[in-house]
């Protein structure tokens, strides 16, 4: 095999893992978008994409269980289902906290945290005992509805590889951007959301229910945040839970990449792949160590930092987080 071929592969590889990565965080931070429209900072993303990625497994656990020929259909709705209600629920509760008694949104949002965590790996580590031990736990028909994909199918080439060789879950975070965008600033009620997270008490004024907004986006959002866990557990580690702490790490990502995307939803497609490629471009990158892996695992990060510095030194109001971001809405008696 050529040397041009070798980097053609080697280089193709790593646009793949970009693909796989950005779309993990790309759920994370849509969910959060939506949320912090409202004026709500939720930073239990990391604990909210556990919720979902365990709901989801424990779901096509027990089903494929108890099941010797699953239906690939009825596997993708429980895992589905699951993963979106436990990681909504998760919403609720920070929402009941932050909004009904106006708890901190910071210490709430690192509490949901560190709650999924250990809520995700307890019971992670219990379906791996009920699996006969660490690592054996799989969802076979599940993880194979997830990870189906046109080119195993077809043979396309370059184009297969690149385009259509992963799961339904990477372009439906590609429609949902688009749709959320739509939302955002084509619809009544994504008008109103944004007001509610510029100014609640003028949009109150203005016959707004702030606290129905509040709760609905928190939680919408929260449940696509999960999707993130879903897809990482069902799709990226092929249908298995992995106590490792990967999950959390990309949850961070997923926060980052909204102050990447400066809170627009288009942004957090190419934003969530560049971050991808800046992770994984030391594959193409030869004679590297450990330490020098990690360093480049940082970029994001870097990244992330730049833009904040750019956005602060620039000041345009357009490219703000919401006014009322993370502030609690005390509404005055009429």
């Amino acid at each position: 095999m050529s040397l041009g071929s070798d980097f053609m592969d080697l280089l193709i590889r790593l646009l793949q893992s970009a693909v796989c990565f950005g779309t993990v965080i790309m759920y994370g931070a849509l969910g959060e978008i939506l949320t912090e429209k409202s004026g709500n900072l939720n930073l239990g993303v990391p604990g909210i994409m556990y919720l979902g990625g365990i709901a989801g497994l424990a779901a096509s656990f027990f089903y494929e269980f108890n099941n010797p020929s699953p239906s690939p259909l009825i596997c993708l709705l429980l895992s589905f289902g699951a993963a979106f209600l436990a990681s909504a629920l998760g919403g609720l509760l920070y929402s009941f906290l932050t909004i009904t008694l106006r708890a901190n949104q910071n210490v709430t949002g690192l509490t949901l945290t560190i709650f999924g965590g250990g809520i995700a790996n307890f019971f992670g580590g219990s379906l791996n005992t009920m699996a006969g031990g660490v690592g054996q736990i799989s969802v076979a028909a599940t993880s194979a509805v997830y990870r189906a994909n046109l080119n195993n199918s077809t043979d396309l080439g370059v184009f297969g590889s690149l385009f259509l060789s992963y799961g339904f879950m990477v372009y439906l975070a590609i429609a949902l951007s688009i749709v959320m965008a739509w939302f955002l600033n084509r619809t009544r009620a994504g008008l109103n959301l944004r007001a509610v997270g510029e100014n609640p008490a003028t949009a109150d004024a203005a016959g707004v229910n702030v606290t129905r907004y509040k709760y609905l986006a928190t939680c919408v959002g929260a449940g696509i945040s999960g999707m993130g866990g879903l897809y990482y557990t069902m799709d990226y580690i092929k249908g298995t839970w992995a106590n490792d702490g990967t999950i959390e790490s990309l949850g961070w990502l997923a926060v980052a990449l909204v102050i990447f995307a400066i809170w627009r939803p288009l942004n957090a497609i190419w934003g969530s792949y560049l971050f991808g490629l800046l992770f994984w471009v030391y594959l193409i990158i030869p004679g590297l160590g450990r330490r020098d892996i990690e360093l480049f695992k940082m970029l994001p990060y870097l990244v992330t930092i730049l833009v904040l510095v750019v956005i602060s030194l620039r000041k345009k109001r357009e490219n703000q987080p919401p006014a009322s971001l993370g502030l609690p809405y005390f509404r005055e008696e009429r």
